[in-house]
């Protein structure tokens, strides 16, 4: 679990609406100076105006900071539904020091909230270990969003040690407990089936099941990619923990960096197949290249079902 010792990092996780505005709104001014501003960011407040329509509800500031022409959208314009999937396991405390993959995760959830709001969209939470820790109705208010920045914070301030995960037994809860279409946005470093076939059927066989009851899925495969997809240890023994398990190996990291990296590279091909079979979004989320890719991946996936 990354310390929570500092000021700054009181304050921050503390503070999440501010940073997830901060964090939003960035992405925004960067997307509409971007060669990717038109590609149908429709925000609650405001959508691309379509040749023909009325002239009567663009909003003529908009237009003079951005050249676009974008009109006023209005609160009876209802939107999409989405869960968020957090994986509370032990491992996603890892690394201990910095920027762990839980904050990474619930700084990412916390955003794109944030972003749902602003669209109207509705919105839920779960958290999730080896079954489904809690799990909240998908709402668009103000009182829900803050409410659920404050679950974010007690549940991440509240770890458990050696808390496992069984993702395959979550899906199949949420696909037999959401029964309007959503989309389903799985947060997690995915590393649970890695070395299990049977656990790796099971995962399939529920995410199959979302499929099958009419959800889109979005997966954000978090990882620190230098420790964990490289494995750049250095050339020195380390203790090395399994935070969910709790065993415990001793070992050079030139020992075992070969088998581990062949080990990990099969299972994440067999996940990116599997993915595209079943025409899932599977995004890579590094923990140490902020959260533009995250907010982006959704803005493509909402635009594709709207």
């Amino acid at each position: 679990m990354p310390s929570l010792s500092t000021n700054s990092q009181l304050q921050q996780l503390a503070n999440l609406e501010l940073l997830a505005k901060q964090v939003v709104e960035g992405f925004i001014t960067g997307l509409h100076q971007s060669p990717f501003h038109g590609f149908s960011v429709e925000f609650a407040e405001h959508r691309l105006y379509n040749n023909g329509e009325s002239v009567k509800n663009i909003d003529w500031k908009l237009m003079a900071r951005t050249d676009r022409l974008y009109v006023k959208q209005f609160e009876e314009e209802t939107n999409l539904r989405s869960y968020l999937l957090l994986d509370t396991s032990s491992s996603m405390n890892y690394p201990d020091k910095g920027m762990s993959k839980m904050q990474f995760s619930v700084y990412a959830i916390a955003s794109l909230m944030y972003l749902f709001k602003k669209q109207r969209d509705a919105f839920g939470l779960c958290f999730f270990s080896d079954k489904v820790d809690w799990l909240s109705r998908a709402r668009s208010t103000s009182t829900h969003l803050y409410y659920l920045f404050a679950e974010l914070e007690r549940m991440y301030e509240q770890p458990k040690a050696n808390n496992q995960t069984d993702i395959a037994g979550v899906l199949h809860h949420i696909a037999e407990d959401v029964h309007q279409r959503s989309m389903i946005i799985l947060f997690s470093d995915m590393l649970e089936n890695g070395m299990d076939a049977q656990k790796s059927e099971a995962l399939f066989s529920a995410l199959q099941h979302l499929k099958h009851n009419k959800h889109e899925i979005v997966i954000f495969n978090v990882s620190d990619h230098q420790k964990e997809l490289a494995f750049d240890f250095g050339n020195q023994p380390h203790h090395f923990i399994d935070l969910e398990s709790g065993e415990e190996l001793r070992v050079h990291p030139n020992e075992i960096r070969n088998s581990y990296l062949n080990s990990l590279s099969t299972w994440r091909k067999e996940l990116q197949l599997k993915c595209a079979q079943y025409h899932i979004d599977l995004i890579d989320a590094n923990i140490h290249n902020g959260f533009d890719k995250v907010l982006k991946a959704y803005l493509v996936k909402r635009n594709k079902m709207m």
